[in-house]
């Protein structure tokens, strides 16, 4: 039983087959649970369309980094209000990218606090994109207070040592199909030796698919290869590995009891 904890099924790669996709991912897969992201105005809005049409996907809504510039108090304030809706469960994904700099550092900094504010507010977790903000994203997380409400660290590729500081600041480890890479060793090691109640799966679908079928499409169902190379790298079973992967997200987010033992 699966837990696909980042997923952007509303992508247009998926327009023309996105039941097919989604339909696969339960039946051939064991994907139970979906977390979809909704990033900026367009994908948080079908985002939502998806959670209405699937009782087994939930959603995260926030303002990307890479569109910084365009959330205002009042995108803040939207995102604020759609937190009422019981199947948005975290707030992302938001943090800092300093590859492709779309957004100037500064004003990426300024939406990053706002957001963890707010998630501190209506007390959802987090949900990180970070890309080569390493230092300045922990520093944020620490100066907001972000450990009071935790979440995730989307895409985590860093050491050991970065692993420890993340899940010391109460802090998931998201891994996805870089771990299934043969030139991932340091993401393998992670891996290998992050705490199993502080570890979570995803596929960041359509991007990064596993091997074999790395630079194809990605889609939820190959977390479960996801899920095949940690627990082989772990040495214990891939049903152990699901099982507390699965009741990691599940206590994270907050999905109740009823809606667990119903899907």
């Amino acid at each position: 039983m699966l837990f696909d904890t980042h997923a952007h099924l509303n992508d247009v790669q998926f327009d023309q087959d996105r039941e097919e996709v989604i339909r696969r991912a339960r039946e051939e897969f064991d994907v139970r649970y979906i977390l979809n992201i909704g990033y900026n105005k367009e994908t948080i809005l079908t985002t939502l369309d998806l959670i209405e049409q699937y009782d087994f996907i939930y959603a995260a809504v926030g303002w990307h980094p890479h569109d910084a510039e365009t959330c205002t108090e009042k995108e803040l304030e939207w995102i604020r209000s759609l937190t009422k809706h019981p199947k948005v469960v975290a707030i992302g994904e938001i943090g800092l990218d300093y590859y492709r700099h779309y957004a100037p550092k500064a004003k990426q900094q300024a939406i990053f606090r706002k957001q963890i504010q707010l998630a501190r507010e209506v007390k959802l977790p987090i949900v990180i994109h970070n890309r080569e903000a390493d230092a300045d994203i922990l520093q944020i997380l620490k100066e907001e207070r972000a450990a009071e409400v935790g979440g995730i660290m989307h895409c985590f590729t860093g050491n050991i040592e970065r692993m420890k500081q993340v899940v010391a600041q109460n802090f998931l480890i998201g891994l996805g199909g870089i771990v299934t890479f043969k030139n991932a060793a340091s993401v393998q090691e992670v891996a290998k030796q992050v705490p199993l109640d502080a570890l979570v799966i995803e596929t960041d679908c359509p991007y990064l698919a596993p091997h074999p079928y790395r630079g194809k499409r990605n889609e939820s169902g190959y977390v479960r290869l996801v899920a095949e190379k940690i627990a082989e790298l772990r040495g214990i079973s891939v049903e152990a590995l699901a099982a507390s992967t699965t009741e990691n997200a599940l206590r994270l987010f907050n999905i109740p009891t009823m809606e667990r033992e119903g899907s």
